[in-house]
């Protein structure tokens, strides 16, 4: 099994990403939204909390969206083609990588394929040899929204990574409790049906592959015709780790959850919503939107 040729010159990543923002934010393509953080704390977990202070830009993109699907009756995909202004680097044969348009955290790529590949597929080699392409110069969190229920807000397939190293990561120290069998393991304090294993740095995405089956084997996740997945799950990634999460519902009371919930970071749209996670508990959330354990 071979994946097609890696494009992405070693060493060159970052510089691109921060070039493509500077340029992108100069001639307005890049629309950062602005946020208020605070951290709230549950089950020894310091959950971290943004509301959005203003979605205008991505309301009027939206209805932009829906007047072309409207007037041409062919989905709009941002993607194919993506903006040029956007732009970082290509990948490989089969990925580029372009910035999020609306990033609330600076540096936030986007992993895409060339072609277009459904957000529902499962993840294959080329998207593995991607993602290990972008970890070697961009130390971040990897996650895949799989799928609508997932939070995924795009047919066309793409990863995404954000700029924060494993140690930031919320739930990193409940990821110390793992208690393994074999290669996987189940992190004791998270109250949802999940999977987890180990990945070493610079191993090839042909092990990297194997490893995210046979986690997605233990929450009951299959290939369906043309290697669409049986489930919506959300999955998580660092340079040393891989979470798999399977998901019940997209949202809970208004509260849309995507990986980064399960990564221990979250996103409000108002005060309303803060004090909804305040007095819930945003383990309990997490509870509610994924599938319960065995």
């Amino acid at each position: 099994m071979t994946h097609g040729k890696i494009l992405l010159e070693r060493g060159t990543l970052w510089t691109k990403i921060k070039q493509t923002t500077e340029h992108a934010l100069k001639c307005g393509a890049l629309k950062s939204i602005p946020t208020e953080l605070e951290f709230v704390e549950q089950d020894g977990v310091k959950f971290l909390v943004r509301i959005l202070s203003n979605l205008n830009h991505k309301k009027a993109a939206k209805e932009k969206q829906d007047q072309q699907t409207a007037a041409t009756g062919k989905e709009f995909n941002p993607f194919l083609p993506y903006e040029e202004d956007l732009f970082v680097a290509d990948i490989s044969d089969t990925h580029a990588c372009i910035l999020n348009k609306f990033n609330v955290v600076d540096y936030h790529l986007l992993i895409i394929t060339r072609a277009f590949e459904e957000q529902e597929s499962l993840l294959t080699l080329e998207d593995f040899a991607g993602m290990w392409a972008c970890l070697a110069d961009f130390d971040g969190l990897v996650f895949y929204n799989g799928g609508k229920l997932a939070g995924a807000s795009q047919r066309h397939k793409h990863l995404q990574i954000v700029p924060i190293s494993a140690t930031e990561i919320p739930i990193t120290p409940l990821l110390k409790e793992a208690k393994f069998k074999d290669s996987t393991a189940i992190i004791p304090r998270l109250p949802f049906l999940h999977a987890f294993t180990t990945l070493n740095w610079y191993e090839s995405a042909e092990v990297t592959l194997a490893k995210y089956y046979a986690l997605l084997e233990i929450v009951g996740i299959e290939a369906t015709d043309n290697n669409k997945q049986s489930g919506a799950y959300n999955l998580l990634a660092t340079r040393e780790w891989m979470l798999i999460v399977p998901r019940y519902q997209e949202e809970f009371e208004s509260i849309s959850v995507n990986s980064l919930g399960f990564a221990g970071a979250l996103l409000v749209r108002n005060t309303e919503q803060m004090e909804l996670v305040k007095d819930m508990g945003l383990m309990n959330i997490l509870k509610n939107v994924a599938l319960p354990k065995k």
